[in-house]
């Protein structure tokens, strides 16, 4: 479905590499959490595959086409594919809840249609189901900047889903939230990666959210491929070469 080959990428002005000889094959429904510390590579990752960052060297394949060979108009459809769930969320906060929503319907319509903000009734009525499975159904005309930071970050978990993405894609998307809300939240992506089968990769600082929710983790350091495996596989040993620290013992046991 995905495939990454020698995937290398350098900065402007940078003597090291951001991504180094990388090479991955994702598969339908599975659950990526993606590890390291930061400027290890995560989030240089993330933006390859939704074709935001060209790569130095090597090859991104989607559905066995480059997306080296593609346009811009091109890669604009790959991205409505693509749902994106980012750290500070990433709305307009003067507008509702739906208004935000609705947003992540842009992909399939025209841009006059977006400019003056009309929706069919169809749309508006999917935008409300979508709500209302990830329980924002009662905040539908409040404006986003009067939402905590859990609810703000359902917003943008239902606007990524209404775009009918066939990959799920978060970029630290519990970093600037609390644990008990994080927990909830990655609880939610993973209903809704159920739900409509995905295949979701989200980059992620804790260990033991990974290691509890994840299929498979991918551990990053210095930007290359540190570790590619099954949760339970990556215990304190992985941890101690990724972090450069020691692991508390318990997270070892998280499943």
């Amino acid at each position: 479905m995905l495939e990454i080959k020698d995937l290398s990428v350098r900065y402007k002005d940078s003597k090291t590499n951001a991504l180094t000889s990388v090479n991955l094959t994702f598969k339908k429904e599975e659950f990526i959490c993606i590890l390291g510390k930061s400027g290890a590579g995560k989030s240089t990752l993330i933006r390859c595959i939704n074709g935001l960052q060209k790569p130095t060297n090597g090859e991104i394949f989607w559905k066995g086409e480059p997306l080296s060979t593609k346009n811009e108009e091109q890669l604009r459809l790959v991205r409505r594919e693509m749902g994106m769930i980012f750290q500070h969320f990433n709305l307009i906060p003067r507008l509702t809840v739906i208004q935000n929503v609705l947003t992540g319907l842009f992909g399939y319509r025209n841009s006059f249609k977006n400019l003056i903000g009309w929706y069919s009734s169809d749309e508006i009525k999917e935008a409300k189901q979508v709500m209302s499975d990830v329980g924002l159904a009662e905040f539908m005309d409040r404006r986003v900047e009067h939402l905590s930071g859990g609810q703000k970050q359902r917003v943008g978990i239902a606007r990524a889903i209404v775009q009918h993405p066939k990959v799920l894609l978060g970029d630290e998307p519990v970093a600037s939230l609390d644990p008990g809300t994080s927990n909830h939240v990655f609880t939610l992506i993973k209903e809704m990666h159920l739900r409509h089968q995905l295949l979701t990769i989200i980059n992620v600082h804790d260990v033991a959210l990974a290691k509890r929710y994840a299929t498979r983790i991918i551990a990053l350091k210095d930007g290359k491929v540190l570790f590619d495996g099954k949760p339970e596989a990556f215990t304190d040993k992985e941890y101690h070469e990724v972090y450069e620290a020691q692991m508390d013992k318990s997270l070892t046991y998280i499943t």
